[in-house]
């Protein structure tokens, strides 16, 4: 991994960047170890909105280039992110009806 920047990752932009440094991510490293989903959800938190799904996307596009050094386009990450999406939502309707 040669990123030393978040905006050095391959699909990390400025504003996802700048996203993420308000979460008190502020390097490559720490992002490698955060979980996309719990990152898209506290950032949807955060920010008081849900985030467009392809952040997560993103992020998951961003984990596996800092894990695996391969660069993927996003928009490969979108069925398995829809999936993730859906599992998060099916424990939240559980949570509900408890």
């Amino acid at each position: 991994m040669s990123a030393a920047r978040l905006e050095d990752i391959p699909n990390i932009g400025k504003s996802i960047a700048s996203d993420l440094r308000s979460l008190g991510i502020l390097t490559p490293q720490q992002l490698a170890t955060r979980d996309p989903l719990k990152t898209y959800l506290t950032l949807s938190g955060n920010m008081g909105q849900r985030h467009d799904p392809c952040v997560l996307y993103t992020l998951m596009a961003a984990q596996h280039y800092l894990q695996s050094g391969e660069t993927i386009s996003w928009w490969k990450f979108t069925e398995q992110g829809k999936k993730i999406l859906a599992k998060e939502a099916e424990r939240k309707a559980k949570l509900l009806r408890s």
